[in-house]
């Protein structure tokens, strides 16, 4: 175990600490200053830091600081004999674990420091468990099929297609197939064909040569350029434009592309990884997408299961976007507690990862204690029964619709009811966030360029402006 940090100018502060660590059997190391810690931060680590809070040079709050923009899961008892609120508050807020004031009992001190140390190890423990839950994504059966296709795929060149519903986390494969592959120390760039003009996205994609149209003063590299010797990811690439799926087909049969407005061939050594939520095989029958291309791409496919397929993934989850939220907003972590997390995996999260990622984001901003009850969640996720009951009323009443189309001869009927279901989901999202696309976005669990493209494909520009 890492060695308890005390940092004080005064040398009998310093001195009953260290004799106090030493009868407890705890390893410690000692600082005159703050600057003496810091440096010792370039090749150690701390377990816990007992800091005083006014010293010579850089104070304790300062080093509190520095310590929790780099190091922000290791607990810091900040100690002072100015017991006045305003440094109360400032340890607090700086993310101090506690406030010693002096003088100070040394049992309550040890007792204190021992609490720090307990909590250190738990977060350890939760951090190494959760590092290895955000790299694998999950434990259920249905995601095993995906880390092992990984696994088979460590050391191929070969294109993959990757299938799942919008925030099921098709990038972070995408990523995981970069980072495994021998293309790993060459750069992945992504890009969504979804959120790009189709009149930007051929330059966007190939780059262009300087005045190849207006506003081209200079020339510029492409992905398919930047993405050199390593991966390039297109994202939605069921939505990519008739035109532009033929100039990929073309780098894909001959390796060669040009920029807009060149003409010398330029040699293309990327891997390709392509991911959509949509079903290719039924755009080709519609003309939607070209067959070559599809046959190109979808050399291997991955299919990602959605949220409510894996619900034993959910707590895990949970707890790491939680942790993740934590960190990036520099406050302490929330907990859930077990009947929250129960309660959270029995529901449908039809938004999926990137759902329940807003999720807990939100609960990290608003709930005001440490403990996450089913009471702290928006009022949309309390209900313990709502979910079940309504989820059931509709499923029916659809099922009844598609076998009345279907006994009627019709055909071709899944495009038109995707249609509706998207269109009756973005008008409700729509009216609950007041018009707010962003609030709506994040509601639905999308991007804000999807809801926009699909605000336009379902011709609901005029109801929502």
């Amino acid at each position: 175990m890492k060695p308890v940090w005390i940092i004080d100018d005064d040398r009998s502060i310093r001195w009953v600490l260290e004799k106090s660590l030493t009868r407890a059997g705890i390893e410690f190391e000692s600082f005159a200053s703050a600057e003496d810690a810091l440096n010792a931060l370039r090749h150690d680590l701390p377990q816990v830091v007992v800091s005083d809070i006014r010293m010579p040079g850089i104070s304790g709050l300062d080093f509190l600081q520095t310590l929790r923009q780099r190091h922000p899961l290791i607990p810091v008892i900040i100690m002072t004999a100015y017991s006045d609120l305003e440094s109360a508050v400032s340890a607090f807020q700086g993310g101090a674990f506690e406030y010693l004031p002096k003088p100070f009992d040394i049992n309550h001190a040890v007792d204190l420091i021992r609490r720090a140390l307990d909590q250190s190890r738990r977060k350890a423990d939760e951090v190494a468990l959760l590092d290895v839950a955000a790299d694998i994504l999950g434990q259920a059966p249905a995601m095993q099929d995906v880390f092992r296709a990984i696994g088979r795929l460590a050391q191929s060149h070969a294109t993959v297609l990757i299938n799942g519903e919008s925030g099921t986390g098709k990038e972070l494969v995408a990523r995981a197939l970069h980072r495994h592959s021998p293309r790993s120390d060459k750069p992945f760039i992504a890009i969504n064909t979804a959120a790009i003009p189709k009149d930007l996205l051929e330059s966007e994609l190939f780059g262009h040569e300087r005045g190849a149209f207006t506003g081209a003063a200079t020339t510029r590299h492409g992905r398919f350029e930047q993405a050199e010797g390593g991966t390039l990811f297109l994202d939605e690439i069921g939505d990519m434009p008739a035109e532009l799926q033929t100039r990929l087909l073309r780098v894909l049969s001959d390796g060669h592309f040009y920029r807009v407005g060149g003409h010398q061939p330029i040699k293309a050594n990327v891997r390709i990884i392509t991911a959509t939520h949509q079903n290719l095989e039924e755009r080709v029958k519609l003309g939607l997408f070209r067959e070559d291309l599809f046959h190109r791409l979808n050399v291997i496919r991955l299919r990602l299961p959605p949220l409510h397929e894996r619900s034993e993934d959910i707590p895990l989850l949970a707890k790491y976007f939680l942790q993740k939220s934590a960190l990036e907003l520099a406050v302490e972590q929330k907990q859930f507690s077990e009947a929250t997390l129960l309660h959270l995996a029995a529901q449908s999260f039809p938004g999926n990862v990137r759902q329940l990622e807003n999720l807990c984001h939100w609960l990290t901003v608003m709930t005001p204690s440490q403990l996450i009850e089913i009471a702290d969640l928006p009022p949309e996720w309390r209900s313990t029964d709502s979910v079940a009951t309504t989820s059931g009323d509709w499923r029916s009443e659809l099922a009844d619709q598609i076998d009345a189309a279907l006994q009627q001869g019709d055909e071709g009927i899944m495009n038109p009811f995707m249609a509706q279901f998207e269109r009756t989901m973005i008008l409700q999202a729509l009216h609950h966030s007041n018009g707010r696309r962003i609030e709506a976005a994040t509601l639905l669990g999308i991007g804000r360029n999807t809801l926009t493209r699909k605000i336009q494909e379902l011709g609901l520009d005029e109801p929502t402006a």
